[in-house]
């Protein structure tokens, strides 16, 4: 047992400064851990060497280092406690059964609540990058990840099929909204693999607010989540397929235009007044020569307000969601590489683990840029992966403490 005395915070920007002082810990905070294992009635009820709150940050942990075996990196964790001056900490390292055993115990629920609570939009007024005409800009999208060949994993998830049969791997689907100016992957749903993105969107856009801008795909289009989405009172700019019919209404100045959409026809039912949208099109010409139609429609509607041609460029903002899930799906994750759980609810705390790992880095990474003057999106979240790959010690000794109340660590 031991009592961790509170570190000073340094004056550098630098992100091996801020790792060192357990910024990555500031973001998931030992109270909010303990009181949600208690919400969530997986709180130890006797002494373990792997009591819950522990197991809370080695799941964390274990989306820093995928690429070494769960022991590997539970040793480091306990070894990183001996580089704190006058602190002495008696742990047992539990093997691979224990360790198995102790995320059995803990689950998924605890994991999926500590990111419903904690994991938000970060961007303030002096983050760069972050907002558009005082519109927070957020998108949504989704993505799959292979998880080991188990036949529970193939029954809860599973297999996608290929150009020859089923994939080798079960898949799971992973949809969420994104700040795209900080990569904050702020909402998700954690699902099968036949859940389809637009099915798991109608939690998603829930987590819209009023002052949000949100950007989407166009296979998010469809009438009832666009009005879904509408209704939590943040502004929308969508690509929908260029199949859909949307007859010009009134032409403006800027050269998009007015239209309206319909939800489905019903029969024997009226169709509507509809809902009045602003479209923008235009042509995108590929390094072959090809041209391309791109059509968006927007909540926007005053071309004096917004121009269709910022709105256009705008909604290339959207592409900072494929660069948030490339940070989380290849360098924490690791390219090409299965998730490690056998069973269906070790998965879905792994992937909640994984979008915290992510998380706690990304709050890091904003603080480092906010006090050099930086915008977040040019820093290196390899080269931040890499900082706390050398400073895991640190991350493991200031990870199991309560800074405010000064209780002991077990």
């Amino acid at each position: 047992m031991a009592r961790i005395s509170t570190l000073r915070r340094g004056a550098g920007i630098r992100l091996t400064d801020l790792v060192s002082l357990g910024a990555l810990t500031r973001c998931i905070p030992l109270a909010r851990v303990r009181d949600v294992l208690k919400e969530t009635g997986r709180e130890s009820q006797r002494q373990r060497d792997l009591p819950a709150h522990v197991m809370v940050y080695l799941v964390i942990a274990l989306g820093l280092y995928r690429e070494y075996a769960v022991e590997e990196v539970l040793r480091r964790l306990i070894e990183g406690l001996k580089h704190l001056v006058g602190v002495h900490v008696r742990v047992e390292t539990a093997g691979k059964s224990g360790i198995a055993q102790a995320r059995k115990r803990l689950g998924a629920l605890p994991l999926k609540r500590l990111y419903e609570l904690i994991v938000q939009p970060v961007a303030t007024a002096e983050t760069k990058g972050a907002f558009f005409r005082g519109w927070r800009v957020v998108a949504v999208d989704g993505t799959t990840l292979e998880v080991p060949d188990s036949e529970a994993n193939r029954e809860e998830f599973g297999l996608p099929y290929a150009e020859r049969g089923e994939s080798a791997y079960p898949r799971v689907r992973i949809t969420g909204l994104v700040e795209t100016g900080t990569h904050v992957h702020f909402a998700a749903q954690v699902g099968p693999y036949s859940t389809g993105e637009v099915t798991m969107a109608r939690e998603i856009v829930k987590q819209l607010k009023p002052g949000m801008l949100c950007l989407a795909d166009r296979y998010f289009y469809g009438f009832a989540l666009w009005e879904q989405a509408r209704a939590q009172g943040a502004e929308l700019v969508w690509r929908v397929r260029s199949n859909i019919r949307l007859p010009c209404q009134k032409a403006l100045k800027d050269g998009s235009f007015l239209s309206r959409i319909y939800p489905p026809r019903e029969k024997g039912r009226p169709r509507g007044e509809g809902v009045v949208v602003r479209v923008l099109e235009y042509w995108i010409t590929s390094d072959g020569g090809e041209k391309k139609l791109y059509r968006l429609i927007t909540t926007i509607l005053d071309p004096d307000q917004v121009s269709a041609q910022e709105l256009i460029q705008l909604y290339l903002e959207r592409w900072e969601f494929e660069t948030a899930l490339d940070e989380w799906k290849t360098h924490l994750r690791g390219a090409r590489t299965v998730l490690r759980s056998q069973t269906p609810e070790l998965i879905r705390q792994e992937c909640y683990g994984l979008l915290l790992a992510h998380f706690a880095l990304r709050g890091m990474m904003h603080e480092a840029a906010l006090r050099g003057g930086r915008d977040p999106d040019r820093l290196s979240f390899i080269h931040a992966v890499r900082v706390v790959h050398r400073s895991m010690p640190r991350f493991a000794a200031l990870s199991p403490r309560a800074r405010e109340s000064g209780r002991r660590s077990s």
